[in-house]
C-alpha cells in the first residue's frame, strides 16, 4: 500500500476506533502531511522508510526552530502511525520502535493575578448585548476553567442554575459536570434575559441552541473567542497577552492558592493524569518563593 494510502487509513482508524477530537485529529493530519513531503523529496515507500530516515527527518524539524515539545508530538504521530502499519502487517519492522524523544523544557503555564482578572472582568460594556455575552463568557471561563473547544461546543440547556454547575464534553468526548460560581451564574442569567435574545433578533433567527452566540446567531468559533478576549486583554492593560488557556491557568492556580486539593483541581480540569495537573503546584511554590523574597527581611 502506498504512504499516502495508509496515512489516510491511519487517519480513519483514529477517528473512528479511538474517538480522538478534532484538535488530535488535524494535530495527526498535520504531522503525517510534513512527514510524506519529506518522503517523497527523498523517494520512499511505506516499506522502505528505516531509523535514520526518520532521525533526518526530525532533525529537519529541529533546524526550523521548532520547539522539542512539537518535535515530541510529531514522534507520538510517526509512532502510532508506524505501529498501525505494522499491526495491519503492511511493514515488517517499526523504524521508529527505537527512537528517543527530545528532551522538553518544563514551561511554567501563565496565569493573571487576581488584581488583573478584576481588571478584566470589568472591560465588557454591560449596556449592549455584546457586551453582556462578553462579560458572561467571561466569567464563565474563569469560573470553571473551561477549555475554549468546551466552551464553544456550550449549550443554553448544559447549564443547571439551580444546581450551580455546566455540563460539557471534553477531551475525547468524555463528557463532566463542573461547579460555577454565583457570580458567574448571575452574568449568565442576565445575559439569557438581555443579551442572547437582542442577538438572536439582530440576526433574525430563534433556533440556535448555543449559548454564546455571535452576531449572525450562531455558536462563536476558537478564533472568535480568541479575538475577543485578546482586545479586551489589551484594553485592560495586562503585563501579557491574553488567550482563553490563560484564564483556565488562573481558575487552576487560584483554586490551589487558596488550599484545594489537587484530585478536585484534576476532575474539574477533566485531566486524564493527574501528572497534568501538578504543573499548577509547581506555578504556586513559585508564586510563594516571589513573596517571600519580596516581603521577607533576610530573603
Amino acid at each position: 500500500m502506498e504512504l499516502s494510502a495508509t496515512i489516510s487509513s491511519f487517519l480513519t482508524h483514529v477517528k473512528v476506533e479511538k474517538g480522538l477530537s478534532i484538535n488530535t485529529l488535524s494535530a495527526y493530519q498535520r504531522d503525517l502531511a510534513k512527514f510524506e513531503v519529506f518522503a517523497k523529496k527523498r523517494k520512499l515507500s511505506l516499506e522502505t522508510v528505516g531509523r535514520d530516515d526518520l532521525v533526518d527527518f526530525l532533525a529537519g524539524l529541529y533546524r526550523q526552530k521548532l520547539e522539542s515539545r512539537t518535535v515530541a508530538r510529531q514522534l507520538v504521530t510517526l509512532r502510532n502511525f508506524f505501529r498501525f502499519a505494522q499491526a495491519q502487517e503492511l511493514i515488517s519492522s517499526d523504524p521508529s520502535i527505537n527512537l528517543e524523544s527530545p528532551k522538553i523544557r518544563r514551561h511554567l503555564p501563565g496565569y493573571l493575578r487576581l488584581e488583573e482578572v478584576e481588571k478584566l472582568l470589568d472591560q465588557p460594556d454591560p449596556k449592549t448585548a455584546m457586551g453582556l455575552r462578553d462579560r458572561a463568557m467571561l466569567e464563565v471561563l474563569y469560573s470553571t476553567g473551561l477549555r475554549v473547544s468546551e466552551l464553544i461546543c456550550l449549550k443554553v440547556s448544559d447549564l443547571n442554575s439551580k444546581v450551580g454547575c455546566v455540563r460539557c464534553i471534553g477531551k475525547g468526548d468524555k463528557e463532566r459536570i463542573v461547579p460555577v460560581g454565583k457570580k458567574a451564574l448571575g452574568m449568565v442569567d442576565k445575559y439569557l434575559r438581555e443579551g442572547r435574545p437582542a442577538l438572536l433578533r439582530q440576526a433574525k433567527t430563534s433556533s440556535s441552541s448555543a449559548l454564546f452566540m455571535n452576531r449572525r446567531g450562531t455558536g462563536l468559533s476558537r478564533v472568535g473567542v480568541w479575538k475577543i478576549l485578546s482586545a479586551y486583554g489589551r484594553r485592560a492593560g495586562l503585563r501579557v497577552a491574553l488567550t482563553p488557556h490563560m484564564l483556565r491557568h488562573s481558575f487552576a492556580t487560584h483554586l490551589l492558592e487558596r488550599g484545594a486539593d489537587l484530585r478536585s483541581v484534576q476532575l474539574m480540569l477533566g485531566h486524564a493524569d493527574i501528572s497534568t495537573t501538578q504543573i499548577y503546584t509547581h506555578v504556586v511554590e513559585e508564586r510563594l518563593k516571589q513573596i517571600y523574597k519580596a516581603h521577607h527581611p533576610r530573603a
